[in-house]
């Protein structure tokens, strides 16, 4: 995408009032005290100028070409901005003043968007806090000035923003780009990853969002930025309580939490959960390199905090493995017998420069992937040398260390030294340990194929094969509900529908018995609570009887007649589900089925479709896939068979996209094959 007039333009006009304390005045100080290499205009009504900055009434007054505006004009005004804009030639423009969608204001802000459009303008904002190009010395912003760097931060909170910022700068993070893009009326998340995947001066993007319009264009554009370069998100309402606040804060709905994480972990990118992870993340993707894999040594001169590292490794996923005998002997040669060696290594407080050097190098060069080195200082120890045995113990290796020097009173110089040897220090071990697991995890997805390729989201089948589907009704009739799984190439088990005793007994007897019977009317839900479930049926006799208690339980209820089917064999359960979210559409759910979904909770999700590969990966991401596997001699399930159902099951919200919800539980899956036990399909509810 082409935004140079947005972050590399070569002149800039702040409109608004340049009065002291006024917005304009201030944005226009702000571009001065940047260093902003073009020439600064001041347009408002006064003509009104701000230091050596002169001022018009108009920017198409100005006679020469300003190829960005930033706007903190009244509300009312914005628009005659943008048409001024749009006469003058100018096609960017970033919108700093509120009172439009965040307010309620949707008719202005429609209309700000329908003048940037038609005269070819690309807008941030309204609503926002500025820009930031550290490497074109362009601050057009209210929020800190951040160093230059290779950290791009987007957000949707202005305020969130100048916090991240400034403590970006306490933390020596240089920053390459800021966007804070507020309400996104034109440019939003989607096109600024797009822009930023791109970009040279940028190595890692760190997004904050509360909600997302389109979730599927959004996927496509973090997959796609992803594949570039490492993407920190931090996603705000995870709770309810957060999704009311963001409701409040920008007027639009936060989806479901669990689908977020979903979504943004198959894009292949990295969620944080605060705002000093991300910091902690973007540290170490800009400093160090990733790891081939997870096995990570930890060398300290402090017990404590060496176990309290590995602990805090080992809980997040990563191997803190005991060296082997071989290795352990070669430690041996240069460590004291005061030194434990079982990983975490422990040089004690008497651990010397030459003593890190030796064992980082050691531990690295022949079982190890990652590094953690622990000093935790007093003022007579000499943690520069100490940093420098660090430093020397990594260089030739190839793998990434993180280190956590401490306090921070000492440990100011050595992490200076550290950081310029690629090591990115941290306030403690279990902070690096947090930081590396991450590097871990986005290293595997990096070799992995994409997850998202373009076009994979949309919806284009048509919506009448649903409408012939339901026929006008809210859900299908669990007759009905197998019909169409069976049509559309999803495992199901013999079935009949019988509506008298007569027809269950003959339709019995050529399933053949032992036979299980549930009652079939729109009115009952929950079958088995209403005494509509009949399990092992044997004889022609039996069946009648079930068939006259079923339809007894239903008294008084729209009764359509019973569905039989075989009663079947040992099979472990497992629940397969679809629901839609209000911004990822269909969405698939997979875990252990029948007793166990509401015990467990043990549930994948994952945004339609998937394809078999994907679906293998969600089936072995549940806590209780060992059961799936047969462990402890268990019967294994047919993983194969039940991936690919999972992978046809994905494609049918989309082929029928009327389709709101599908509710297969249980799926019984055999050690071959697999078969539907039983089904709800309901319409999609607009």
């Amino acid at each position: 995408m082409t935004l140079e007039n947005l972050f590399t333009p070569r002149s800039l006009a702040v409109v608004g009032s340049a009065s002291p304390g006024k917005l304009g005045a201030v944005l226009i100080r702000a571009v001065l005290d940047g260093g902003f290499a073009g020439p600064v205009y001041a347009v408002n009504p006064k003509s009104q100028g701000v230091d050596s900055v002169p001022g018009y009434p108009s920017i198409e007054a100005i006679g020469q070409p300003v190829d960005l505006a930033v706007i903190a004009s009244p509300a009312g005004s914005v628009v005659d901005v943008l048409e001024d804009c749009g006469k003058a030639g100018t096609r960017a423009a970033v919108v700093i003043t509120s009172g439009f969608g965040e307010t309620g204001n949707h008719a202005g802000e429609a209309a700000l968007l329908e003048t940037a459009r038609r005269h070819g303008i690309r807008m941030v904002g309204p609503n926002c806090a500025g820009i930031a190009n550290t490497h074109h010395r362009l601050f057009p912003t209210l929020e800190w000035h951040p160093p230059q760097g290779e950290v791009a931060l987007v957000t949707q909170s202005g305020a969130l923003g100048g916090v991240v910022l400034a403590w970006a700068a306490e933390q020596g993070l240089g920053i390459s780009k800021f966007i804070s893009y507020g309400n996104g009326a034109d440019l939003g998340q989607e096109e600024l990853l797009h822009y930023l995947s791109g970009d040279p001066q940028t190595r890692v993007v760190a997004l904050y969002i509360e909600s997302v319009r389109n979730g599927r264009s959004f996927m496509e554009a973090l997959s796609a930025c992803a594949a570039q370069k490492p993407v920190v998100v931090i996603k705000a309402g995870r709770t309810d309580a957060g999704r009311r606040a963001t409701a409040s804060h920008t007027g639009s709905m936060a989806g479901s939490d669990a689908v977020y994480e979903a979504a943004i972990r198959e894009c292949g990118a990295v969620r944080a959960r605060s705002v000093e992870e991300m910091l902690d993340l973007c540290r170490a993707f800009t400093t160090t390199c990733l790891p081939r894999g997870r096995r990570v040594a930890v060398v300290t001169n402090s017990g404590g905090p060496g176990v309290l590292a590995a602990d805090q490794a080992a809980e997040l996923g990563l191997e803190v493995p005991e060296p082997s005998l071989a290795l352990k002997e070669r430690l041996r040669e240069f460590l004291s017998a005061n030194c434990s060696l079982r990983n975490p290594i422990d040089l004690t407080v008497e651990g010397t420069p030459d003593g890190f050097r030796k064992a980082l190098a050691a531990m690295l060069e022949e079982e190890y992937d990652a590094a953690i080195a622990i000093n935790v200082a007093t003022p007579y120890l000499d943690s520069v040398g100490l940093a420098r045995g660090v430093a020397g113990g990594t260089a030739a290796s190839g793998k990434p260390c993180l280190a956590s020097f401490l306090p921070p009173q000492l440990s100011r110089e050595p992490e200076q030294l550290l950081k310029q040897s690629g090591i990115p220090n941290y306030a403690s071990g279990e902070r690096a340990a947090a930081a590396l697991a991450h590097l871990a995890a986005y290293s595997e997805a990096q070799r992995q194929p994409a997850a998202v390729s373009p076009g994979k989201y949309r919806e284009s089948a048509p919506a009448e094969r649903a409408d012939r589907l339901f026929g006008g009704r809210r859900a299908l009739l669990e007759p009905e509900a197998m019909e169409w799984l069976k049509s559309e190439g999803i495992p199901v088990p013999p079935f009949a529908l019988a509506a008298s005793p007569e027809e269950a007994a003959q339709a019995a007897a050529r399933i053949g018995f032992p036979v299980v019977m549930k009652v079939v009317s729109p009115d009952i839900l929950h079958k088995s609570d209403q005494g509509g479930v009949i399990l092992n049926i044997r004889g022609e006799k039996a069946a009648r009887a079930a068939f006259e208690k079923i339809r007894a339980a239903a008294a008084g209820k729209d009764f359509r007649g019973a569905i039989l089917y075989p009663m079947v064999k040992a099979g472990r359960e497992v629940l397969v589900g679809m629901t839609g979210d209000p911004q990822f559409g269909p969405v698939v759910a997979f875990g252990l089925g029948g007793i166990y979904t509401e015990i467990w909770r043990d549930v994948a999700l994952r945004v339609a479709p998937v394809t078999a590969a994907e679906a293998h990966e969600m089936i072995r991401s549940l806590r209780s896939f060992p059961l799936l596997a047969g462990a402890r001699g268990g019967r294994r399930s047919d993983l194969d068979a039940l991936a690919e159902m999972l992978a046809r099951f994905s494609q049918l919200p989309l082929e029928f996209p009327e389709v709101g919800e599908i509710d297969l539980n249980p799926v019984f899956v055999f050690e071959k094959g697999l078969a539907v036990g039983d089904a709800r399909v309901i319409r999609r509810a607009d």
